[in-house]
Order: C-alpha cells, then structure tokens, then sequence
C-alpha cells in the first residue's frame, strides 16, 4: 500500500521552532529560515508550484498574485488573525480557500491595549528615556515633576466590542474604568450587565464624552479612517486614543495634526498606516512625549504564536483530509 504524499506547504516567515518541526513532520514544508520576508515575484513562484501557502500579514496576497497561482493550489493558511491583507473573494473565484487563526490573540493584544492604556496618561515610556537615553537629568523626586492623568475614575470609549474589546473591557474595569463603547450590534445584555457599559450607537457622541478611546476594530473597507479628521476633532483636548487593531482605521495625518496642535493629550499606537514605514513626524512626537510608540506587537507572545501555529496545522489537516478547516474565510464578507 503507498503511503499518501503530503502537501507542499510554502511557509513565508520564520515560525517558532516547535511549530516549524509539526510543520515539517505532516507536511512537505518550506521553511523561511532567516525570516527574510519574501518578495512578490518570490510569492508568485511559491503558488504555481505549491499545494497550500501560509502567509503572514506582511505579505500582500491580493488579486494578482492570486490569478497566477497553479491549479495545485487550492489552499491559503494565514499565520493570523486578520486577513485584510488577502483578497479573498479573488481567491474563492480561483476555487482557493481561505483560513485564518481566529481567537487565540485576544488576552496578549488586550493586554498590550491596556499597557498603552496606563502608559501614555501616566507617562511611563518619558520617565524611562530619562534614566536611559537623557543620564544625570533626573535630580531626584519632586512633587510637581512628570506629572501625568489618573486611570481610575476615567471613562474608555472602546471602538470595536469584539472578543478583544471585550477583553480591554474586562481589564479597564478592573483598574476602575468606566465603560463605553460603540460596535455595529449591541453586545448581549449579561455582557453589558457584567461590564457596566453602556453602548453608544453613534460613535461621534461617545468621542465626545469619554478620557480614553481604544480602537479594537476589524479592518475593512467600512473601517479604513473611521477615526477621520472630523471625528478626531470631537475628542476633548484632555483625551488620548490607543490603537492595537490596525493602522489606517485611524487617518494617521489628522491624528499627527490634532497632537502638534494640543487638540488631543497623547496616543498610544502599536499599529501604523504604512507599516513597516513609520512617519517621522509621529516618532517627533514621541521624543516630545506626545505619543508612544510600538513596533506592532501587540501579539508577540511565544504562547500565542504556538497557538495560531496550531491552527494553521488544524486548517491544512483538515482540508486534506477532505473536511471543511474548521476557520474557513467566506468571501464577501465586508
């Protein structure tokens, strides 16, 4: 009896390694090994030839790549959450499925939304730079010196009350934050109860009236600047913004002008428009304390990476095996 062969998988980044060794045992896998991300006409080359390819969300999956792939390839296994990145309807019309790793970054991304909670009022990362980067400034405690805002007592407008703005909520509560938020559906009435919050169906009104606004939505067309300029200006001047989702849901100029002008108090960003790109004039503003600013790893935990691993090999397992991946992507869902 001959032994039935495996799927060539083309994996685009460097994965940790026990996720790299599952790979390589059930499938016939190629492993990025120097995490040197890869080029489109290098991703052009891997789906004529491969069965399955798993990107990341730096790799740009879209339309034309897609119209070029092999007839072999018949499944895209993202190595994430979202899949903004991919053009999943091109793909469904190319008889390619879709997956993704659903639910396993909530508690880390929540986690770091909250650090960026605490950080920008209390002004953590300035006090850091002075003992590191400024030597011999700090003369000692003052009662007056590197004043920030309290936490507690504040009202948080969560954008976005998925399973990670819930999260955030959950953790804002404990440090004895109010809860707001604005989502397309209200969320279950135990939740609201359990939380305290109150829901807003207009998000203008609740900008308006809350300290601190996290952004926790999905990036889709309906979303891309949904923090604009005009929405932006609705922010009370004593109000910081956090943002862990993605980076174009906020207009990233508007926000850079409303912080020059002292319109907004500060912000919190682990996501940017044009990533890996970050623009100057935020890293400026991160120098003067308006603004702290992370290099988008707000996921990065070593548990978490295990787990969407995991799921990429559930997904392609599955698939092989004939069954539907239990985290198919439906086209046409925006």
């Amino acid at each position: 009896m001959t032994s039935k062969k495996k799927p060539t998988v083309y994996i685009t980044r460097k994965l940790p390694d026990i996720v790299e060794t599952r790979m390589r045992e059930l499938f016939d896998a190629e492993l990025n090994i120097d995490d040197t991300p890869r080029s489109q006409p290098e991703l052009v080359a891997a789906v004529k030839r491969a069965d399955v390819l798993v990107p990341t969300v730096t790799d740009r999956i879209d339309a034309a790549l897609i119209e070029q792939a092999g007839p072999q390839l018949k499944l895209i296994a993202s190595f994430s959450n979202g899949v903004d990145n991919i053009d999943v309807d091109a793909a469904a019309r190319k008889g390619i499925t879709v997956t993704n790793t659903p639910n396993v970054l909530t508690e880390d991304t929540a986690d770091m939304a909250m650090a960026l909670i605490l950080a920008v009022p209390r002004r953590l990362a300035e006090g850091a730079q002075i003992l590191t980067d400024r030597k011999g400034e700090w003369a000692g405690w003052s009662p007056t010196w590197m004043l920030g805002r309290r936490i507690a007592g504040k009202r948080i407008g969560i954008v976005g009350m998925g399973r990670i703005g819930t999260a955030v909520a959950r953790r804002a509560k404990a440090f004895g934050l109010s809860i707001h938020y604005h989502n397309r559906h209200r969320v279950k009435a135990e939740t609201e109860e359990m939380l305290e919050a109150t829901y807003w169906d207009s998000l203008d009104q609740m900008l308006a009236r809350v300290d601190i606004v996290s952004v926790n939505c999905p990036s889709t067309p309906a979303t891309y600047h949904l923090l604009s300029a005009r929405r932006l200006a609705l922010m009370r001047p004593d109000s910081y913004i956090v943002n862990t989702a993605r980076g174009g849901i906020i207009d990233e100029t508007a926000l850079i002008k409303s912080l020059r002008e002292g319109k907004i108090a500060g912000a919190g960003l682990d996501v940017f428009e044009n990533e890996p790109a970050v623009n100057p004039k935020l890293i400026k503003l991160a120098g003067e304390g308006k603004v702290v600013l992370l290099p988008h790893m707000s996921s990065a935990t070593l548990e978490g990476r295990i787990d969407m691993g995991e799921k990429v090999v559930i997904n392609i397992r599955t698939f092989f095996d004939g069954h539907r991946p239990p985290d198919r992507v439906l086209p046409g869902r925006d």
